[in-house]
């Protein structure tokens, strides 16, 4: 990864020239990294004008007015054209630099700086996509369903039968001419009195009904399947599962009308539907009911007069769409009545709540204009992707971070695609209806599709919180769950092997023993979630007792034992192991540049800046006290040019309180100057009080062990003289030692004939001579300590300088 954060040069504009800042011709360019050296400081600002914040290092603030280095050169022509290429190229690196597309390799206070520009855009971007999403869901979406649910579900008729009770085809016809047709069409009050609404139904007396309702079947051919010779003389027909390939399209029972001929997918422009047994298409023999119960009710009579429902007969759909204009929210309703090759009837529904029509109220308005800006978010970081692309070429695919980025701009461009076409969609489809108000509205395509919108803005908003992590990697606390991942992922993944050969041997045991009696093992696929719930503790254990009452409890017993006690245990004992490790190494690594500590530098430049202003304020009351009576402006000015102060903040100060513009200040003048300096000096004096007891403060919290080791070491300043004299002893064995190692050495050489014997005597003697003297200095404690005193004199004359000679003193 290490090659992401090498850029390369001049990756935005493809010429050095493009990193010069607008200093001036002469600006300084380094071929080997792109940037540009720290601005030269300003003079510092006094508080009548004040300036923006200091730039650079802290030595920089004293300076006043430092005049610039470079020579300033008349502008050619041609040059205006770079000018402009230099602003540009600077606009985009401010604007998309990112730790990508900077060279923070060598500068941790660069990387963690751009880190935490990168964390608050994107945190604007998360509270404006949270907005979004919040946006267009809403507690009464939940209210609206269940009402919907209890009325065309959970509500029984005159013989009981509730659509969730249907069971056989008398069944569904019971129901279909009882709970349906009574929650369809709601004409009246409770008692009897009109709604003045004319054929129009509103459903609870707040839901309107849009167009028709209407009812679909799927039919299978007969001869679909095969009949064993043994009983083709009982049995005349034979019709098989559904398939689609499988289904009748010829016309039957009265022939005529919608309800006896079929129509393919296409001609009712209709949509497969994914139901319990199987998935149906969207073809099929339809009728739509009418705008009145009455009418209605003789259809369905005659349907069930002319036998519209037999053995042929797979699936039946019933779809309507209703709109509540107090919450502006549509509920579009599919009851689903399959009938299997069986046997028998298995109810389901579908119900989809959902916003077609946007912008009607404020908040509808202001989440328009979220919208506006998530689009130029998604801009922005469609830009910044394809920069660092750029750059990096294939290597920025080796990070899961930029592939995460990727993923979220390609959902958001899809939503944002869908959320036009969705729009323009209801708006022609609303047109029609108002148009033609006794056909069947078909907002199932429309529901749909609202539906998958609205879970991939769901999936979109996890992986942006999960984009998170991205930014806050840079703090080793943070990167634990990362790096223990990370680490474990190989054990990890031969641990799943093993898990899964385990898992899967039991689902399809329990698919075979217990299958054809529970529910929960049914099919295979319920098997696998049926084991995962076991795991959790959620489990039916008499099912699978009645069941088998042999293998239903060893199977129980072996699968809790094995994948429960043992295969669970050491997937937590993997990552438990990593975790450990990781965060030992962590612990023991160096503490790097933190945002804290980012945050503490801006703490001390504003405490500087504050200090500095207090000294310009001090500045001017001296001034003041320099005059008597009258102060004219030259006087005044050549008191404070003498304090360092530019001639422009004298004049700006000056200025100010010179009402009359007379160049001079009178007595009033001068009092409401000092009175006001006196104000400012005290507020800018608590204020840094303020900070330096929150400053100490936190040195005394985070450091108290280092501040007491240097108040130690600061009053240590004599040792003890035994401890001395031990430790020169010890001095002067390592100087013999190196004497008769070098005495050894040399005479091995004089042995070989590698040295003359006049050069090695007198070597011979230099070193006698030296083991002489350092005998008698050894011999001597006196003169050391001697020694030792001048040696602290010198110290504590340089401790004025530098309070850190403990160890020189020692030493």
């Amino acid at each position: 990864m290490k090659c992401l954060n090498n850029r390369a040069d001049s990756h935005l504009t493809g010429q050095v020239e493009c990193e010069l800042d607008a200093m001036g011709n002469g600006a300084w360019v380094n071929q080997g990294y792109c940037a540009s050296p720290p601005p030269l400081p300003r003079a510092v600002s006094t508080i009548y004008n004040p300036q923006p914040l200091f730039q650079g290092s802290m030595d920089s603030m004293y300076k006043l007015d430092t005049p610039s280095p470079f020579p300033e050169e008349p502008e050619a022509a041609d040059q205006n054209l770079v000018k402009k290429r230099r602003c540009c190229c600077s606009f985009i690196k401010g604007l998309w630099g990112t730790t990508l597309t900077e060279n923070t390799s060598n500068n941790r206070e660069l990387f963690v700086r751009t880190t935490l520009r990168e964390l608050l855009v994107y945190l604007v971007f998360l509270v404006d996509i949270c907005l979004l999403t919040y946006g267009m869901t809403s507690s009464s979406t939940y209210y609206y369903t269940k009402a919907m649910t209890d009325l065309f579900v959970n509500t029984a008729g005159e013989n009981g039968v509730k659509f969730q009770s249907i069971g056989t085809m008398a069944d569904f016809w019971s129901y279909a001419q009882g709970p349906l047709l009574d929650g369809l069409y709601w004409t009246k009050w409770y008692n009897n009195q009109s709604l003045d609404n004319g054929d129009q139904s509103f459903i609870y007396y707040e839901n309107m009904l849009l167009g028709v309702p209407r009812m679909r079947q799927i039919r299978i051919k007969n001869n679909s399947c095969k009949v064993h010779k043994d009983f083709q003389d009982e049995i005349m027909g034979c019709f098989d599962v559904y398939n689609e390939k499988k289904e009748d399209d010829l016309s039957f029972g009265l022939i005529n009308g919608t309800a006896w001929t079929y129509h393919t997918e296409k001609d009712i422009k209709g949509s497969s539907h994914w139901g319990l047994l199987t998935t149906y298409s969207g073809a099929g023999y339809y009728q739509d009911l009418s705008q009145t119960k009455e009418e209605s009710s003789i259809i369905l009579t005659e349907l069930v007069d002319n036998l519209w429902l037999d053995r042929g007969t797979r699936a039946v759909f019933i779809d309507f769409s209703t709109y509540n204009a107090n919450i502006n929210m549509f509920c579009v309703i599919r009851l689903v009545v399959e009938f299997p090759a069986t046997g028998g009837a298995i109810p389901s529904y579908q119900i989809r709540t959902v916003r077609l029509i946007r912008y009607i109220t404020y908040w509808d308005y202001f989440i328009l204009s979220c919208e506006i800006v998530f689009c130029l978010f998604i801009l922005y970081y469609v830009v910044e992707e394809i920069l660092e692309l750029r750059i990096h070429k294939f290597a920025y695919f080796k990070s899961i971070w930029n592939i995460l980025d990727i993923v979220v701009i390609m959902l958001a461009i899809v939503a944002i695609i869908f959320n036009v076409f969705r729009t323009v969609k209801v708006d022609n489809l609303l047109g029609k209806l108002l148009e033609q108000p006794g056909i069947y509205a078909d907002f199932e395509f429309l529901a749909f599709w609202q539906t998958q919108y609205n879970n991939m803005n769901a999936v979109n908003l996890f992986f942006a919180w999960i984009k998170v992590f991205k930014y806050i990697s840079f703090n080793k606390t943070m990167t634990q769950l990362s790096s223990t991942l990370g680490r474990c992922a190989k054990d990890i993944l031969g641990f799943a092997i093993m898990f899964f050969i385990v898992f899967f041997a039991y689902a399809q045991l329990g698919y075979l023993l217990f299958g054809t009696e529970v529910d929960s093992f049914s099919t295979f696929v319920k098997c696998i979630f049926t084991q995962f719930r076991i795991i959790l503790g959620d489990f039916d254990y008499d099912a699978i007792d009645r069941a088998n009452r042999v293998l239903g409890p060893i199977y129980f017993v072996t699968y809790v034992f094995f994948v429960f006690f043992v295969l669970l245990n050491m997937f937590l004992a993997i990552i438990n192991d990593t975790y450990s490790e990781v965060k030992e190494e962590l612990s023991s690594q160096k503490d790097e540049l933190q945002i804290t500590d980012i945050i503490k530098q801006s703490y001390m430049k504003t405490f500087m800046k504050l200090k500095l202003k207090n000294e310009k304020i001090s500045d001017v009351q001296k001034a003041l006290r320099s005059g008597s009576g009258e102060i004219e402006f030259k006087d005044f000015r050549e008191t404070l040019k003498e304090m360092g102060h530019a001639d422009h903040e004298i004049s700006a100060a000056f200025s100010r309180f010179d009402r009359d513009g007379n160049q001079i200040l009178d007595e009033d003048e001068q009092e409401r100057m000092k009175t006001e300096l006196e104000e400012k000096r005290d507020a800018l004096c608590s204020e840094l009080n303020n900070l330096g007891m929150n400053y100490g403060k936190d040195l005394l919290e985070k450091h108290p062990a280092t501040l007491n080791d240097q108040r130690n070491h600061s009053g240590q300043t004599f040792v003890d003289r035994e401890q001395f004299l031990r430790l020169s002893r010890q001095v002067l064995q390592l100087e013999r030692s190196v004497a008769d190692i070098t005495s050894s050495i040399e005479l091995i050489m004089e042995k070989l004939g590698l040295q003359d014997k006049t050069k090695g005597n007198q070597t011979a003697g230099k070193l006698s001579t030296t083991k002489n003297d350092t005998d008698e200095t050894a011999s001597d404690g006196s003169v050391l300590l001697c020694v030792d005193r001048g040696t602290k004199a010198e110290i504590s004359r340089r401790s004025a300088v530098r309070t850190n000679s403990t160890f020189n003193c020692h030493m």
